[in-house]
């Protein structure tokens, strides 16, 4: 298994969270569930911004408990994209391996070439203010691609897209997803999208985490917490 959570209990406020499952290497799981019933809550805590209460977090055997976020086998992409406006497409990218504005020609071409697999090659020296919605989240996947962590958090990224333009986007991250054989786990309120990515899914709902689950089978047949949301 490359990542299993154990009798995990998460705690943010007043709000608790409960999760035993293990996700197989390789795997594209959907994140379903109510809003406010955790979800994010489970990213941040297998990020490393929220540390668990009780239980482990472990991927192929290592405890992630008490590594810093910086440190763990993981990335994590938010709505937003994470990106810097006062940076160029390529120098966003950079960052997945040095924090300096000027990189060594190496470094260059490793950009250059990650932006090439997204279908954005040429554009490294483009302003974030010159390029559209997908090709900002083309961005982003090209810095996780270069950070090379084998687990992708993705926390409604392409929400914002427009039907065509998102469907493009499933499409390339189970593409790289493929290609390099990282774990995904993709929260998402639109259940085309979670069909479009994922045989698999989890349920947070009512202060669990359940599954994974067949992801069709669980859309026809939603449990009473999902079903209502839908």
């Amino acid at each position: 298994m490359a990542l299993e959570l154990k009798n995990l209990l998460l705690e943010k406020g007043d709000f608790s969270l409960t999760a035993d499952l293990s996700l197989e290497t390789g795997s594209l799981t959907s994140v379903l569930g109510p809003s406010g019933a955790g979800k994010s809550t489970l990213f941040d805590g297998l990020a490393g911004f929220l540390e668990p209460k009780r239980g482990t977090i472990s991927f192929e055997g290592l405890n992630l408990a008490g590594l810093e976020p910086g440190k763990r086998p993981i990335a994590v992409l938010f709505q937003d994209n994470n990106l810097f406006p006062h940076l160029t497409a390529g120098q966003n990218v950079g960052l997945a391996i040095s924090h300096k504005r000027r990189l060594s020609n190496s470094q260059v071409a490793l950009v250059d070439e990650v932006l090439e697999r997204v279908d954005l090659g040429g554009l490294a020296d483009r302003s974030l203010s010159q390029l559209s919605g997908g090709q900002l989240s083309r961005v982003a996947l090209a810095r996780m691609l270069l950070l090379e962590r084998p687990i992708w958090l993705l926390d409604e990224p392409f929400a914002a897209l427009g039907p065509s333009l998102k469907r493009d986007m499933l499409a390339l991250v189970k593409e790289m997803a493929a290609d390099v054989g990282v774990t995904v786990l993709m929260i998402t309120h639109d259940p085309s999208d979670a069909l479009a990515l994922s045989d698999s899914a989890i349920l947070v709902a009512e202060s669990r985490v359940e599954g994974p689950f067949s992801t069709q089978a669980l859309l026809a047949d939603p449990p009473d917490a999902l079903r209502h949301y839908l």
